[in-house]
This record gives C-alpha cells, sequence and structure tokens, in this order.
C-alpha cells in the first residue's frame, strides 16, 4: 500500500491551491474595505464629473437658445416697437381730435341753448350773474332754492374748467368765480332762513305751539324749528320726512331760539379746507422742505363760518347779512388776485406729458389740487400749537352726502296785529346767532350749570353707500379744517341707518369714510365681451365691483344697496368716476395712495405701458391678477392672459402668464398654481419687445383682427380704467 507524503509540523490548510481563509466571523479585512472604497469613490467621481457635463451643456445649449432669442428679438425689435408706436400714435390723434369736436360741439350747443344762464368761459357773463343774483331782493325760500339750483349748475361747469385748465392765469380766474358763487349760494340760503323765522309766528303747530318746517329742494334739505312757546319740558324734534332730528340742553328751551339745520347735498367747506393750506415751495428751505401758508385769511369764511365765530365770541352781527356776504366775496377776490402770479400749474407725469395724454381722470382729490400741491390737514395743524389739534387727513378720509349745517339763532322778533296793522320791529343786524356754548348758564341766582353737549340723529343720506361705519368730523371754522374731537356718545344703527351724536356746540359736521377701505385688490379680471366691448371686475376687502365698457361709454353693476341711481346708466368714464365717489364707492387711486395702501411698488413707466397695450387687445384678450406679480420685483409685471374664444366658459389651465418688463416681454414656464416662482421663459416661445407681439404668438388670425379693429375711443376708455384703478399696483 503507497503512503500519501505527509509534511510533519505544516497544517493541511498550507496545501497547494487552496484559498486564503477568511477571518472569523466573516469580517472584511482593512484592505478589502479600503478597496472598497477607492472604487466606490472612483465611481462617484465619475457620476458626478458626468452629471456635470450634462449640466455644462445644458447650460450652454440653454445660453445659445437664449442668444438665439435674443438676436431674434434684437432682429424684430425695431419692428415691433415702431408697430406699437404707430397705434398708439394713431389712437391718440383719433383721441384728441374726437375731444376737440366734442367740446366745439358742446361749446356750440350751450351758445344755442338760450337759457339765460352765463358762459362760464366768459369772466364778464359771470361776474354779471353774480351781481345781479346779489341784488336780487328775492328771500322767499322756494324761488331761491330754484336759483341755487342754476347757480350749482354754473358751479359745476366752473369746477370741470378749473379742472382741465392749463394756464395758471385761467385756473385762478376760475377758482375766484368757484368762491364768489359758493359764497352767494350760501349767502341766499342765510337770508331765506331769516326770512322764514321772521314770520315764525304765522306757522305755529297746533300740539306744540312751535313752528315747525321742512323745505326740501333738489340740492338742499331745510329743517328749522322756532321756540315760540319756551317749555321747559321739551327735549327735542324728528323731522321724520327727512329722517333728521335735534336734542336741546334744558337751559336752552327757556330762551328765545331758533334751531336750523340745512343738508346740502354738496359739499363747499370741504374744498374750502384744501385751499386754506397749501404747500408752498421756497428756496430759502432744503431742498425739498415745504411751509404751510393759509392763503385764505380769516375774513374769506363762508357765511356759516362768520356765524360760529360769532358764536364763540359771544358777539353781535352789526352789519346786514347781504353787506357781510358783498366784503367777503370782495375779500376773496382781492386776495386771490394777489396770488394769482404764484400759483403753480397743476403737476403731470413726465409719462403724460410726454405723450399729451389728457385721458388720465382726475379724482375729487386730485381735482380739488389742479391749483397747487396740498398738504394734508392732519400734517399742518401741529405748527403752531402746543397741543396737537385732531383734524381729519382730507386724504385718508371722504366726506360723504353732503355737508349738515346745525345752528341755533336768536329768534328774531316776531310781528304783531293791532287794529288790522301788522307791528313789526325792524332790526338792521341780520340773522344772530345765539352764543352756545357759555362759560355758565345761570338758570336761577343761586344755580350756575355748565352747557352740556347738544344732540343730533342723522338718517344716512340716500344714494351714498357706507362700507364700514360712519365716521362723524366737525367743522373747525377758525382754522377751516374737519376735527374728529368734540363729538361724543356716538352711536350707530345699521339696519335703520340711522347714526346719532352729541357735540359741544352748534356747529356744520359731515359723515366720512375711509377713503381706501376697498383697497388692495383682492383679484381683478379684464374680459372681453365682443368688438369694443368688455367687461372689467374688481374684487376688493369689502365689495366686489364690476363695470361693463361699451365704445367709450360705462356702466356700472354690483349687488350693493343704494346704489340704483347708478346702475342701469350709461356714462362715461370720467362721469362714472366722479359718480362713484360721490356715492362713496372708491376703487380709484391717485399720487397720494401709497401712503394708506400696500402697493407692490412697480416701475410707473413699465405698468403704464402694459395698460396701453392691454386696451388694444381687449377687444379679444382676457386679463386677470396673478400671485407672482408680487415676486417678480419692481422692474417687472406678471400677470396672466388668454385669448377669448367666445361666450363659452373656458377652463382655467387655459391662463397662461407672462413678464413684462421695459426692454422685454416673455412667456413664462410656470402657471399660476405653480408653488414656487421662476422667471424661466417658456421654451416653445420667442422673446418680444413689447407685450402686444407676445401675445400675438398664442393668438389665432381673427383674434388678431379684432384687436386691429378696436375703436379708438374703446380703447381709450379701457386706458383711463386701468390707469385710475392701477391693478397691477394694487393687488
Amino acid at each position: 500500500m503507497r503512503m500519501s507524503p505527509c509534511f510533519y509540523g505544516y497544517p493541511d490548510s498550507f496545501g497547494f491551491g487552496m484559498a486564503p481563509k477568511q477571518s472569523k466571523g466573516g469580517k472584511k479585512t482593512k484592505k478589502q474595505k479600503e478597496e472598497e472604497k477607492r472604487l466606490q469613490e472612483e465611481e462617484e467621481a465619475q457620476l458626478e464629473a458626468e452629471r456635470e457635463e450634462q449640466e455644462r451643456l445644458d447650460r450652454e445649449k440653454k445660453d445659445q437658445e437664449l442668444e438665439r432669442l435674443e438676436l431674434r428679438d434684437r432682429e424684430y425689435r425695431e419692428l415691433e416697437l415702431n408697430e406699437l408706436h404707430h397705434l398708439l400714435e394713431q389712437n391718440h390723434s383719433a383721441v384728441t381730435k374726437w375731444r376737440a369736436d366734442a367740446a366745439e360741439k358742446a361749446k356750440w350747443e350751450r351758445y344755442m341753448c338760450c337759457d339765460g344762464a352765463p358762459d362760464p368761459e366768459v369772466q364778464q357773463d359771470v361776474n354779471t350773474y353774480l351781481s345781479l343774483w346779489r341784488e336780487d331782493p328775492e328771500v322767499n325760500i322756494t324761488p331761491v332754492l330754484k336759483q341755487c339750483n342754476v347757480a350749482l349748475q354754473l358751479l359745476e361747469e366752473l369746477e370741470v374748467l378749473l379742472r382741465d385748465a392749463t394756464d395758471p392765469k385761467e385756473g385762478q380766474k376760475y377758482q375766484e368765480a368757484v368762491i364768489s358763487l359758493q359764497e352767494l349760494i350760501h349767502s341766499k340760503l342765510h337770508l331765506s332762513t331769516e326770512e322764514i323765522f321772521k314770520r315764525a309766528n304765522e306757522n305755529t303747530d297746533t300740539e306744540t305751539g312751535n313752528m315747525q318746517t321742512v323745505v326740501k329742494g333738489d340740492n338742499t334739505t331745510l329743517c328749522v324749528w322756532a321756540n315760540l312757546k319756551r317749555n321747559q319740558r321739551f327735549k327735542g324734534l324728528n323731522f321724520e320726512e327727512v329722517g333728521l332730528g335735534f336734542e336741546l340742553p334744558k337751559q336752552l328751551t327757556m330762551s328765545d331760539i331758533a334751531v336750523r339745520i340745512l343738508h346740502t347735498h354738496y359739499d363747499h367747506l370741504s374744498s374750502l379746507a384744501w385751499m386754506a393750506h397749501r404747500k408752498i415751495h421756497t428756496p430759502s428751505h432744503s431742498p425739498g422742505s415745504l411751509v404751510v401758508v393759509d392763503e385764505a385769511p380769516a375774513d374769506t369764511d363762508l357765511p356759516e363760518q362768520e356765524e360760529t365765530k360769532d358764536a364763540e365770541e359771544g358777539k353781535d352781527d352789526n352789519e346786514t347779512q347781504q353787506q357781510t356776504a358783498d366784503e367777503e366775496v370782495q375779500s376773496i377776490q382781492e386776495l386771490e388776485g394777489s396770488k394769482s402770479e404764484d400759483s403753480p400749474e397743476s403737476s403731470k407725469s413726465s409719462r403724460e406729458s410726454a405723450e399729451g395724454s389728457g385721458s388720465q381722470i382726475q379724482t375729487q382729490m386730485e381735482a380739488l389740487c389742479v391749483e397747487g400741491e396740498f398738504s394734508s390737514p392732519s400734517e399742518l395743524l401741529t405748527m403752531d400749537s402746543s397741543e396737537p389739534v385732531q383734524a381729519v387727513d382730507l386724504m385718508e378720509y371722504t366726506p360723504l352726502g353732503g355737508v349738515f349745517y346745525y345752528d341755533v339763532f336768536r329768534l328774531p322778533p316776531q310781528a304783531h296785529r293791532v287794529n288790522g296793522w301788522e307791528i313789526r320791529q325792524k332790526l338792521h343786524t341780520g340773522l344772530q346767532v345765539f352764543p352756545y356754548p357759555t362759560e355758565t348758564f345761570n338758570l336761577d341766582d343761586n344755580e350756575a350749570l355748565t352747557c352740556p353737549p347738544v344732540g343730533m340723529s342723522v338718517k344716512l343720506p340716500e344714494r351714498v353707500v357706507f362700507l364700514e361705519t360712519p365716521q362723524v368730523a366737525r367743522w373747525d371754522a377758525a382754522d377751516k379744517q374737519w376735527r374728529m374731537d368734540g363729538i361724543s356718545d356716538v352711536s350707530y344703527e345699521e339696519e335703520e341707518a340711522k347714526i346719532s351724536f352729541k357735540m359741544d356746540s352748534f356747529q356744520a359736521f359731515v359723515l366720512m369714510q375711509e377713503t381706501y377701505a376697498n383697497l388692495p385688490f383682492l383679484s381683478w379680471e379684464l374680459s372681453p365681451l365682443g368688438q369694443d366691448a368688455a367687461t372689467f371686475t374688481v374684487n376688493g376687502p369689502l365689495i366686489e365691483i364690476s363695470i361693463t365698457i361699451q365704445g367709450d361709454q360705462c356702466i356700472l353693476k354690483s349687488e350693493v344697496k343704494g346704489l340704483s341711481h347708478l346702475q342701469g346708466k350709461w356714462m362715461s368714464s370720467p362721469d362714472l368716476q366722479r359718480a362713484m365717489l360721490n356715492a362713496g364707492i372708491n376703487i380709484f387711486v391717485n399720487e397720494h395712495t401709497d401712503k394708506y395702501v400696500s402697493s407692490f411698488g412697480k416701475d410707473p413707466l413699465t405698468e403704464h405701458a402694459a395698460y396701453e397695450q392691454m386696451a388694444f387687445f381687449a377687444s379679444a384678450c382676457a386679463f386677470s391678477r396673478s400671485k407672482w406679480n408680487a415676486k417678480c420685483g419692481a422692474a417687472h409685471l406678471v400677470m396672466q392672459a388668454r385669448e377669448h374664444r367666445g361666450p363659452a366658459t373656458q377652463p382655467m389651465d387655459s391662463w397662461c402668464l407672462y413678464l413684462v418688463g421695459a426692454q422685454r416681454s416673455q412667456k413664462l414656464e410656470i402657471k399660476e398654481r405653480s408653488k414656487t416662482f421662476s422667471s424661466n421663459h417658456d421654451p416653445s416661445r420667442d422673446f418680444h419687445s413689447t407685450f402686444i407681439h407676445m401675445l400675438q404668438d398664442d393668438m389665432s388670425t381673427d383674434g388678431i383682427a379684432r384687436t386691429r379693429e378696436s375703436s379708438y375711443l374703446f380703447v381709450d376708455t379701457v386706458q383711463s380704467l386701468l390707469r385710475a384703478t392701477r391693478p397691477l399696483m394694487y393687488s
């Protein structure tokens, strides 16, 4: 038997052809781990290099594509800009000619009317009218109210001329006429009130023995009450037919007094506040500094203000009311005449000046500032007094529904009939203000009381919408400002639309609302309704407003109560804007709005150019708010747009996002529902130098044709609404 070879002293594992034995437990050796780590790092490095190479290739491709798009944009830039400029110039020329023709036609119709009313553009005619009416002895309230209606019509025409005046001398002439006419209207109403009180005992109430009368006119409501019985138990009176009422302190019920509540549906005092506090730029101060100058001295007050000051000073008027009115008008004319050379022209934006655009519609505040730049009242009344005066900022708050003049007078001597003769004591002092409050009011020899406040209740005026609880402000005749102090016990009954309060004295007051309560907008949309027709919808924090545009006419649509006098009536864009402001519906902005409303601070020239181009395509394209407009920076605008293809409801995903800048417009790759903002362009679309050419890339041939057929009046009307609301800035 052959024995196998045996190696003594060596284990079998050292035999040839045997694999090395792993360490106990199957663990890898250190060398193996290092090898695996090296291989993994090499693999990761290779993947990273491939990724970087792919990114480099993508960047190069993207840069090449951008370069191609930019070259193409530059190639067509001049052509696109020239086409847009031609459209703008053509539309502007047509609008300018139409306005000139309309003005000539209106002037001719005014001349051919032959109604006896003066031509507001002819100063001599206006002065003659004022002189003749001032000398007219008529004091009966009914014909006087008719005369006031004619005067208010003339006043409205003068205010339009004042707003449109570009020559400072012309503006000064119209302003003098406006002030004189306002003075005379109030003076005539004052004289008619005096005549009613002189004959108070001829119209006594059978139940109370006092005189109480209500006279309603188209623009004025007069409520008068005469204390003939001096009943100590009398507390107050409600004129239910007009929704006005008053409460008197016990002390006044035993006095020979007469109370007047005069509600004028117009407001002449707020314009006086603007004119009384004008910002004057002076070279002696640092650049941009302003000095506030009271342009109107105390003797230029309206008759109502003269009455209030008499009450405060406890002095009697030593002149007749007619003489007072004459002197007041004369003092204003002398004052304003001395200022005519210093009145600055109304400021306009550089864009509007360059283009000669006159279609920007002024709001009430801008119209009041036409003769110069005014500071807000709240900035003024802390200069010469140690305690700040709570003056109302007329930029922040807007008076609505007219002015309520709440006055107490000494009851004039009543006539007595003896043997068929009427005996009346004739006074030359006119209607005298009863001094209230006084320091003390003696009820008898042993008792002295301070004067408690007087009460007032008002049913909110019709044709005015208060979106929030109304604020009450009283007129400070000394400082020519509205103030909210001195008013207490305010109670508002929303269902009855009635507000009650008390004041320290008898004063004129107004109801106010925050000017920008319905801003900034939550959403907006401009949608076509057909050729030269569109609807502009604005959804604010409080209400939603929709304006339908047809050619150069607009109509308001809203579910808000109190606007029945506006709904269903077609009017021009300027008229609609003024009517909405007077009704308390403000969706319009001006150069002061950003002080009170948060905005995106967009470049105004880019924004203005966008509105112009949107208006050109409003017959074929719909535009809407985008949330990304807040993320794209001040130099760019983002909005949604799509072609309107008919009355059928279009899907939400049909909206496209567009980025508009001063030099370039592009379609964005993201959608409105995207989670993050990106300025990456849609790779399937070119860059364009104008917004309208960018839109055309996604439009049909019929849609483009509709835009070229748009009426210049329709385009101008849409432009005016967009510029007046600035939805890309305040939404």
